[in-house]
């Protein structure tokens, strides 16, 4: 499996309205339910009317479209990296997975990953 990496460094917001985020931006991703809107973008593309915000965020997609009945392509990277002591914050797509993880643990990421059998692009 290829996992592809996203040079970018990506933020972790909460927003109180979407009326200031840019959706043409080339990552923008929302998450809205009753107690708030989260908002996962380029840190260069917050908006100015975030409540509160982690910065510092790295990411990779698991690289091609995922078919919805594959079953068990998230649950090893995460197993992976929680026996490591590294968290991740994953987004979905209809397409296909992100994962992040903070900064300072994005190469040990990476060599873990390939390191199990991943192919890193």
């Amino acid at each position: 499996m290829e996992i592809k990496t996203i040079d970018f460094d990506f933020s972790v917001c909460k927003v109180n309205d979407v009326s200031s985020l840019n959706l043409k931006a080339e990552y923008c991703f929302i998450g809205k339910t009753d107690e708030e809107i989260s908002l996962v973008c380029i840190t260069g593309d917050v908006p100015d009317n975030v409540v509160e915000r982690e910065d510092g965020w790295k990411a990779f997609r698991i690289q091609g479209v995922l078919d919805f009945s594959l079953i068990g392509i998230l649950s090893p990277i995460a197993a992976l990296l929680a026996e490591n002591k590294i968290g991740i914050f994953v987004v979905s797509t209809y397409n296909t997975d992100y994962v992040l993880t903070k900064a300072e643990n994005f190469v040990k990421t990476l060599e873990l990953l390939s390191d199990a059998g991943y192919s890193i692009i």
